[in-house]
């Protein structure tokens, strides 16, 4: 069946759509299982450097298969939509330390925090590399390699050519203002994953592996425990686009499973999805710098539900581990292996197996340890679903304009309300009897390496109070220089009878503002010569917040001196 003629039968299917879960089990399956044996992790966690394992293949009977942990990595060619994110820059780089061929790199985006890391490591990003890395393959102009996005079935077509194994990480409408943005979403999310499982099919590309989401199953209620067996949540009663768009985007790739390739019947595509939890780790970019960014404004004004609320985090090494695991359960060429892949056709919950309440798990010790204000009041599930309504009807309304950087994110959407204020936590014992998936970074190394990177970043950057501080010192500068310098007119008599009310006379004003300006300017040239010896990338950035601000600046940056 072709790719897009599936989109509209999902589409139809609604609230039965749980007739498309290929998978229902959530067991162990005898000869058909990997496990994972773990030799210990010593150090410190570190991002894009996951420990090396070693992956036991157990059958039952006296015969035991050994497969490597680089079965199935090295020697091959892999493609990663989405690769120049947080997780497909640390996936490549990891496929390329376990001894792949070849990797690829397609993504919209020109470039990346993580860009250079990714060419200095020999990853091929598609947008950057001319023809000649397609040696043996038929000529292509370098036109052709603008591959920038996945919506362009002809683009990706001709970027998967010559690939072995592909990861799908690509997606849209995650977070913020993108959550609104239903069409591209859907062109992202569902359109691109046809145009990825046609070009694996046309090219007879072997293994697919999909990264879904919890909000497949998940809408809002609640979930303890669940597994792979629970059905899909009902398409039209997703609260946002991003839900119901990758819903239908695993069950098209979980329905490609075993289809055969358009030019070798033989050849089988072998498809499978792994469904993480929130992801955490040092580089995140979606969650922690939205909060962080809403902290240090001061606007990180509560939490959302009580503290009995448990949901599942996944860290960043964890989550490279299960992916490449699923890619060893799609492999159809190990000896002796009888009937198809063990990760064929199946989604698997992926997870660091320690559910939290996210506030008490990371917002909490994160705002400690980098100063800022941790919420105290605490709002009411019902409450902030009011809210994010408002924040949503909001955003809407500015639909044309959301991609502008003038129109700011909103403080929070209904199904982000629903991801941090209802529990919902998952096993990922499927995970662990049929691929061996084992976290291997626990919650606290994680936990402290996210912790370690914020801080580092803190001290990398300009430093500095709240907006609030900054609205009362500039609008009382403000105040004060109308009523010293300027004629009062209109609503400038009343500036001016206030200040006349505290400092008796026009004169003792006028000495006050001359002598706020020269402690500002003071201040200000300090805090230059200061920032030259401990933060001169930042100098020119602390003259001028210690020109505006005065003290409530120039207080940061002598904490961090001493510091």
């Amino acid at each position: 069946m072709a790719c897009h003629g599936v989109v509209k039968a999902l589409h139809i299917v609604g609230r039965r759509n749980s007739e498309f879960s290929v998978n229902k089990r959530a067991g162990p399956r005898g000869d058909a299982s990997l496990l994972i044996t773990r030799s210990g992790v010593s150090g410190r966690a570190q991002l894009f450097s996951p420990q090396r394992r070693v992956l036991n293949r157990h059958r039952e009977g006296p015969e035991k298969m050994h497969l490597s942990a680089n079965e199935g990595v090295e020697g091959v060619r892999f493609a990663v939509t989405g690769g120049q994110g947080f997780v497909g820059a640390a996936l490549c780089l990891e496929l390329l330390r376990r001894g792949a061929r070849e990797v690829r790199s397609l993504d919209l985006r020109a470039a990346s925090p993580w860009s250079q890391q990714l060419l200095d490591a020999g990853v091929r990003i598609i947008q950057e590399f001319t023809v000649s890395w397609f040696a043996g393959l038929e000529e292509l102009t370098s036109r052709d390699l603008l591959c920038r996005d996945i919506r362009k079935k002809d683009d990706v077509r001709r970027a998967l050519r010559g690939v072995d194994c592909v990861f799908h990480l690509a997606s849209y409408g995650m977070s913020g203002k993108e959550m609104v943005q239903a069409g591209r979403a859907d062109e992202v999310n569902i359109n691109g994953t046809c145009n990825v499982i046609d070009a694996c099919h046309e090219h007879c590309v072997r293994r697919l592996v999909y990264v879904s989401t919890y909000n497949v199953v998940f809408g809002g209620k609640p979930i303890a425990n669940g597994n792979e067996a629970l059905p899909y949540f009902p398409i039209e009663d997703h609260v946002d686009a991003y839900g119901r768009s990758k819903s239908v985007a695993e069950q098209l790739v979980l329905k490609s499973n075993g289809r055969p390739a358009k030019s070798d019947k033989s050849t089988r595509l072998y498809t499978c999805a792994i469904r993480p939890a929130a992801i955490y780790g040092p580089g995140e970019q979606r969650h922690l710098p939205r909060i962080l960014s809403l902290a240090k404004l001061g606007l990180a004004f509560f939490r959302i539900g009580g503290s009995d609320v448990k949901t599942d985090w996944v860290y960043i090494d964890n989550l490279v581990l299960a992916l490449i695991l699923a890619s060893m359960g799609l492999l159809d060429d190990i000896p002796d292996r009888k009937g198809t892949p063990v990760a064929a056709g199946q989604a698997y919950f992926i997870c660091d197996g320690s559910p939290c309440n996210t506030f008490e798990f990371i917002i909490g010790p994160l705002f400690r340890s980098l100063g800022y204000a941790v919420p105290r009041v605490t709002l009411d599930t019902s409450v902030a679903l009011a809210i994010s309504r408002i924040f949503l009807f909001m955003s809407t309304l500015f639909y044309p304009w959301l991609d502008s950087k003038w129109i700011p994110q909103p403080l929070i959407l209904p199904a982000e309300v629903y991801k941090v204020g209802v529990t919902h936590y998952f096993s990922f014992l499927k995970a662990r009897n049929e691929l061996g998936y084992a976290p291997m970074v626990s919650p606290r190394e994680g936990l402290a390496a996210t912790i370690s990177y914020w801080q580092e970043q803190k001290r990398r950057e300009l430093d500095g109070p709240t907006i609030f501080t900054w609205l009362a010192v500039i609008i009382g500068m403000l105040a004060l220089f109308s009523a010293a310098c300027l004629p009062p007119v209109g609503p400038l008599k009343w500036v001016l009878d206030i200040h006349l009310f505290v400092f008796r006379s026009l004169l003792v004003i006028r000495l006050v503002f001359a002598a706020a300006v020269a402690a500002h300017v003071g201040e200000a040239v300090y805090a230059w010569f200061l920032a030259k010896k401990v933060d001169p990338r930042n100098a020119a950035g602390w003259f001028w917040q210690t020109f505006a601000l005065g003290f409530f600046s120039l207080q940061y940056l002598l904490k961090r001196a001493r510091g």
